[in-house]
């Protein structure tokens, strides 16, 4: 098994779902591109750093992190709507917010 990634965020339960995004699908963690971290959402992000998030571009690798499993997803694997290892289905409205995770 590999190591656990922390996921950031306010509020967190076990699969990484916050105060801002709680539903049974907000189980997606994204990577900021000027910390490296991942966070529950970008208001979590914003809340707890000296920064605003940033989101990331295509050469990063493992933008995404499935709460539920612990498995890095590329950003083509997320767009799939669930998470390819454990079938978990993702908020399908995070699209709304897709020009704040990806360039």
């Amino acid at each position: 098994m590999h190591k656990r990634i922390n996921i950031h965020g306010l509020g967190l339960d076990e699969q990484g779902r916050c105060v801002h995004y709680h539903q049974n699908c907000d189980v997606v963690a994204l990577k900021c591109a000027r910390c490296q971290k991942y966070y529950a959402c970008f208001s979590c992000h914003d809340a707890m750093e000296d920064h605003a998030f940033a989101a990331t571009g295509a050469e990063e690798e493992y933008p995404v992190l499935c709460g539920n499993c612990q498995q890095l997803l590329t950003r083509s694997q997320y767009d799939q709507g669930s998470c390819l290892y454990c079938g978990i289905a993702f908020n399908p409205r995070c699209k709304l917010h897709k020009h704040i995770y990806f360039k």
